[in-house]
């Protein structure tokens, strides 16, 4: 049996958006919570990191090292169970330090992890320099990949994907809509709905990656996360459903197509995005439930992956 490490309270909910639908005028649109997860304002890194830092405490790592935006959400997570678990945690942030902390970078602080500044071509290098500091100094580190998207971390949505099967065993869901970028989240419930034999389809919305080489990220996770199951799963990146259409300015410039689909879940449902995932995610969903993608007489489960700490970080606050 695979290791894993149980964060979760229970399932995240999943919760029709009636007047949302009805606004848009189009299918039946759900939402599995997995900004509900629970670890420091929730997001779907939880369910990663359930499977990644159990394989880092049977090494007998000391110091979690990962890498990601100056506002990830995976980072926020990252350095949360690190502290809760008495680890040590070094964060390789791409960007320009900002004179003072606020959103998700304000929460890294105030977890106590150590910042490394980096430019974003560099981060790469940059996280495997801070990897070897590390050794070298007898921190015993464990490197984390961008996002938790390794076949490890893939596994946390195989699971996620059953979840939401069982809670949803009396209702047809026709479509399955997520935020996809480095790849896991994407990879993991494209396993879990070939394993479970599943009907629907599934729809990568991409946040910053060309079509062609996100789905060949996560046909090649998907494929190497069945491999950790012992199963001979094999993905082509044509079976790989990703659109690429939204990517606006670029990865977390918030653009009106963002601040549309934000106001919209918060005006309509009460329900909060976040500037970079969700709300381009969701965008990307509503523009497609205009042009008519998607029929009046199906059902769309979208997947918030969480992000909210964003909306309070200074980058974004004009932009809302």
């Amino acid at each position: 049996m695979i290791p894993k490490l149980r964060l979760l309270p229970g399932p995240t909910p999943i919760q029709p958006l009636p007047r949302l639908s009805a606004h848009l005028g189009g299918p039946r649109i759900l939402v599995k919570r997995d900004d509900l997860t629970g670890l420091a304002f929730g997001g779907n890194k939880t369910r990663k990191l359930e499977y990644l830092i159990a394989d880092a405490q049977a090494g007998g790592a000391r110091t979690l090292v990962t890498v990601g935006a100056a506002q990830s959400n995976h980072c926020r997570q990252t350095a949360a169970l690190a502290a809760q678990l008495g680890l040590g945690c070094i964060l390789v942030l791409s960007g320009q330090k900002p004179s003072h902390a606020s959103g998700n970078l304000l929460l890294d602080e105030l977890f106590g992890a150590e910042i490394v500044w980096t430019e974003r071509e560099k981060r790469a290098e940059a996280l495997r320099y801070a990897f070897d500091v590390a050794w070298e100094e007898g921190r015993r580190p464990y490197m984390i990949p961008l996002g938790g998207s390794s076949p490890l971390g893939v596994l946390g949505y195989q699971d996620a994907f059953q979840e939401a099967r069982a809670q949803l065993e009396q209702v047809q869901v026709d479509w399955i809509v997520a935020a996809s970028s480095s790849g896991g989240t994407q990879a993991g419930l494209a396993l879990g709905a070939r394993r479970a034999v599943w009907g629907g389809h599934l729809l990568g919305i991409s946040i910053d990656e060309p079509e062609h080489d996100l789905k060949e990220t996560v046909a090649f996770l998907a494929s190497e996360a069945a491999d950790r199951l012992g199963e001979k799963l094999r993905f082509k990146p044509e079976e790989i459903l990703v659109n690429a259409d939204y990517l606006g300015g670029g990865y977390g410039v918030m653009g009106e197509a963002e601040r549309e689909a934000t106001r919209l879940f918060a005006r309509q449902e009460g329900l909060l995005l976040d500037p970079v995932y969700t709300g381009r995610a969701a965008a990307g969903m509503i523009d497609l439930i205009r042009q008519g993608f998607f029929s009046a007489r199906e059902t769309v489960l979208f997947w918030h992956t969480g992000g909210q700490p964003a909306l309070f970080a200074e980058a974004y606050q004009a932009m809302l």
